[in-house]
């Protein structure tokens, strides 16, 4: 596949990148994002639940010993002791004793979880998500190296891709002219029938040729980013920035491993590949060793490292579960995924489930009377958690009164003194008054006057209150008998 001939001739230029060496560790800051990473901190223990969840599903009386169960632990992905796990979420598993006297408890589903699962497998078994599926791998396949993917490798990615369980017997035979297993199961791989250029367009390509711009095969086209609060770039970096977006953009369906595996060119290539391959994910995110594992397949892991290490602002990658999770930055909204996608509604309502059972747990584990219990038992109750009829009625008081008071204010005054009233209201409208009263005899007495000084004012202050003093009559003298006596002369 022949290749634009800017690219060719920047790549004989011998255009290397800036971020070469030891000056990404120090140019490009890390920023943790909090919503991205609770987004990937509130799915920590769901996939390991569902794992079990599917292994209940399997077994003909629908439930298993908890022996069986942690003798599979490791390929269940089950983060704790088996048993602590399973208690942990007793409104999606219940554990009982068969027929009274076993020895080992057994584990089976609860009614509320088997409803989600139903839904569930009504997704799955859609004409569109089916269709929606088929594309993704599609996709993937017209990405991968000789058009084949190993069936070890989408197993790893069968998660994130929102494949069903057994896809190579429900999916694969349906779609005869996208895709075929060559080989056995184990070591096969899952081959490309026929190429499709409607479907070999990006969804950067997708977006620029519907945003009405007149973008053609080979233009520069920029990467949608989003930078994290405390995300700061220097001029040398971001000089470097702007003219990587400027570089022509190669679409990750041509072949482009002909490009010098240390140039700008390279690295905006390889992020071109990635941002594709995390828009292909149900949640575009997904566990670090899995993207590396899809790059070494596809030959570019340190390329897919490199992409990682100078793009905080496209690709986060957040530590919160234990491991490194690759998330797309654009697809999240303050820590919520912005498409709407049936299979993650149906993750959500699982989620919801587990977090009202965290709740409940903590209702049971505390002692009564208490008021971290109450305040328990009303966030139970918000998260639809089954509390008893006086708990509730107690929390939903305290929880009006609080809303009221949030909303109202003062306001609430006169509903007081209607029910009987508190003296704190009657005090409080008193001093109010008073202070009204001594506003308004201030006003008659009129202001001082703002030139004065503070010696000035307070003098005058003092001759203006010696006036509303009572006053003495001075005794008279000679001297003054005599001033009145002239003063009555003259007047008559």
């Amino acid at each position: 596949m022949k290749f634009p001939n800017h690219v060719i001739h920047r790549r004989h230029r011998g255009s290397r990148t800036f971020m070469d060496g030891a000056a990404a560790a120090t140019a490009i800051k890390f920023v943790r994002d909090r919503g991205l990473d609770h987004a990937v901190e509130r799915e920590k223990n769901l996939r390991p639940l569902l794992n079990v969840k599917n292994l209940l599903k399997s077994e003909p009386s629908k439930s298993l010993p908890i022996s069986i169960i942690a003798q599979n632990k490791d390929s269940l992905k089950i983060p704790s002791r088996p048993i602590e796990f399973i208690r942990k979420y007793p409104s999606v598993f219940h554990e009982f004793l068969p027929g009274g006297i076993g020895i080992h408890p057994h584990i089976k589903l609860t009614q509320e979880v088997l409803d989600i699962d139903a839904d569930e497998h009504l997704v799955y078994e859609s004409d569109s998500y089916r269709q929606l599926v088929a594309d993704r791998l599609l996709k993937l396949l017209m990405i991968s190296r000789m058009n084949k993917i190993p069936i070890n490798i989408l197993d790893k990615l069968k998660w994130d891709l929102g494949l069903p369980q057994n896809y190579l017997k429900t999916l694969v035979p349906d779609f005869p002219d996208c895709f075929r297993v060559v080989g056995s199961n184990e070591s096969g791989q899952l081959e490309l029938v026929c190429w499709s250029d409607e479907l070999a367009v990006s969804i950067l390509e997708k977006k620029a040729m519907e945003g009405g711009s007149g973008y053609s095969k080979g233009m520069p086209l920029a990467f949608p980013v989003k930078f994290s609060k405390g995300f700061e770039m220097d001029k040398k970096v971001k000089k470097w920035w702007d003219d990587w977006q400027k570089l022509p953009y190669v679409s990750p369906y041509e072949n482009a491993l002909q490009l010098s595996p240390k140039t700008d060119e390279s690295d905006k290539w390889a992020a071109a590949v990635l941002h594709e391959i995390l828009n292909l994910f149900v949640a575009k995110k997904a566990e670090r060793d899995d993207v590396l594992c899809i790059g070494e397949y596809l030959g570019i892991r340190s390329r897919f490292k490199r992409v990682l290490l100078h793009h905080p602002h496209i690709f986060y990658l957040s530590s919160k579960i234990g491991t490194y999770t690759v998330v797309l930055k654009e697809a999240y909204k303050r820590g919520l995924l912005i498409e709407n996608n049936p299979l993650m509604n149906i993750r959500n309502r699982y989620l919801h489930l587990m977090h009202t059972v965290k709740e409940h747990g903590k209702d049971i584990s505390m002692s009564s009377g208490t008021n971290q219990e109450k305040k328990a038992a009303s966030n139970a109750s918000k998260k639809e958690a089954g509390d008893d009829d006086s708990e509730e009625e107690n929390n939903g008081v305290s929880v009006t009164f609080s809303g009221s008071d949030a909303e109202n204010g003062d306001s609430d005054e006169e509903e007081d003194r209607f029910k009987g009233g508190r003296r704190g209201s009657r005090e409080a409208v008193a001093v109010s008054r008073r202070r009204t009263t001594t506003t308004r005899s201030k006003r008659k007495n009129g202001d001082l006057k703002t030139h004065l000084g503070d010696g000035e004012g307070e003098r005058a202050m003092g001759r203006r209150h010696s006036r509303t003093k009572p006053k003495v009559p001075q005794p008279l003298n000679a001297s003054t008998n005599v001033r009145r006596r002239s003063q009555q002369r003259s007047s008559s």
